[in-house]
């Protein structure tokens, strides 16, 4: 139904549906009572209720569905890995194939921004208490909405020249175009949200001096530590971790410089975006290795086949053992699961896309901290320091979007608790 394009860095690899088309993938819906596809979705997007707006034909109506339950919803359009979940519980499933749920919420959100809706309004009257967001990832974004749209006033603290997180820096364009992102920010921003950017909370400024000024804090920091694995040469320039690499390449607009060869290490879905960035960025030869089977690998099949259709090659069970250099990169060296192979490969970058871990939480405040380094939060998104709740990639450890989203919904319902009890005493 959607076609698959081979352009360029910026450009989206799937068209999005007409209004024709998504009128006839909505007419598919069995218009269930008990809606498994809502019941699957973990930010509670609810597509029953927008598929159904759609099929009527009231797409201001699906758009504010959308918005209302994920103020990320054009973002999560393209990114949310649908077959996993709200797609795999359609029960068209048992017929012949599941509605195409993802591109029927991209199909309505283009059309709020085509159209020009304002479906989402803060209330004029605003609370006394004020609220900071550290990070501007998903899980800081729909916090902050939540917040503002029951009549806080938010101020998000990025330590990047541009809101997103994640969306604006770790994710390929031809996956999520940076205008998709921008209108996602912009809806929260015309919620009285306020950003300010370039402000990294521990070193431009101080949680003291935010506990001072809010009544309380969301700490949605992203997962940008790079991961490397412990092998000999990985010291060598050239060699980079996913999140550096990514952000790069964004930061670029397109303008980087991968290198001629291109080895990119992981089978998950931020291997797949290095790889396809690194080809549409010009390198002539772009190879994913990975240490088990395609079977196992995380990254979603349309990823693998968009990888595919770009001449990149995916090799498996092959595990990295060192990287060869003097000055800098010039081969790698893998050995085979069974034990006894071997491969060594010419390479001018690579790309270890295994990973990412989260900065040392405990030099912001004396967080409770897990083995990995990730925030320890209660039930109610809060911490052990008390006024400061956690969420997304900084607690989960780096899942999904639509996850952080929910991370986010859930932790600022809590701050509203607790927001009501300290005005009550």
């Amino acid at each position: 139904m959607s076609k698959v394009n081979k352009s360029t860095y910026v450009s989206e690899a799937v068209d999005g549906l007409t209004p024709r088309t998504a009128m006839e993938e909505a007419s598919r819906c069995l218009l269930c009572y008990d809606a498994p596809c809502s019941k699957s979705c973990p930010a509670g997007t609810d597509p029953a209720k927008f598929i159904r707006s759609i099929r009527f034909r009231n797409v201001k109506g699906a758009a504010e569905t959308i918005r209302e339950n994920n103020v990320l919803g054009g973002s999560c359009a393209r990114v949310c890995p649908y077959d996993r979940l709200c797609e795999e519980a359609c029960s068209r499933c048992g017929i012949d194939r599941p509605i195409e749920i993802g591109k029927l919420q991209r199909f309505a959100v283009e059309q709020e921004e085509a159209l020009k809706m304002n479906v989402l309004k803060a209330p004029e009257t605003k609370k006394d208490a004020k609220v900071a967001c550290v990070g501007s990832g998903p899980a800081s974004l729909a916090c902050a909405a939540k917040l503002a749209l029951e009549g806080y006033e938010v101020t998000i603290y990025e330590a990047e020249e541009k809101a997103g997180g994640v969306l604006s820096y770790g994710i390929a364009p031809s996956r999520l175009p940076q205008h998709v992102v921008d209108h996602d920010i912009e809806t929260v921003k015309n919620l009285g949200v306020k950003f300010v950017f370039n402000t990294k909370v521990g070193k431009d400024i101080t949680m003291e001096a935010l506990q001072e000024e809010y009544a309380a804090i969301f700490i949605g920091a992203g997962l940008w530590q790079e991961k490397l694995p412990d092998i000999p040469g990985v010291q060598l320039p050239g060699v980079m971790a996913a999140a550096d690499f990514l952000k790069k390449a964004r930061k670029s607009g397109g303008t980087y410089n991968p290198g001629r060869r291109v080895i990119v290490i992981g089978g998950g879905n931020v291997a797949m975006d290095c790889a396809v960035s690194a080809k549409l960025l010009g390198a002539e030869k772009v190879d994913i290795y990975y240490r088990r089977t395609i079977e196992e690998a995380p990254a979603d099949m349309a990823e693998f086949q968009y990888v595919l259709s770009l001449g990149i090659s995916i090799t498996t069970n092959f595990a990295p053992a060192q990287v060869i250099g003097t000055e800098k990169v010039e081969a790698m060296r893998f050995k085979g699961r069974d034990g006894e192979s071997e491969a060594k490969v010419a390479v001018d970058t690579i790309v270890f896309a295994i990973g990412q871990g989260a900065e040392d939480m405990g030099e912001l405040a004396p967080f409770t901290l897990n083995e990995k380094g990730l925030i320890v939060v209660d039930e109610g998104c809060k911490t052990n320091v008390d006024g400061i709740f956690a969420g997304g990639d900084v607690v989960l450890g780096g899942k999904t979007v639509v996850e952080a989203v929910a991370s986010g919904k859930a932790a600022a319902a809590e701050m509203m608790n607790y927001l009501a009890k300290k005005e009550v005493i």
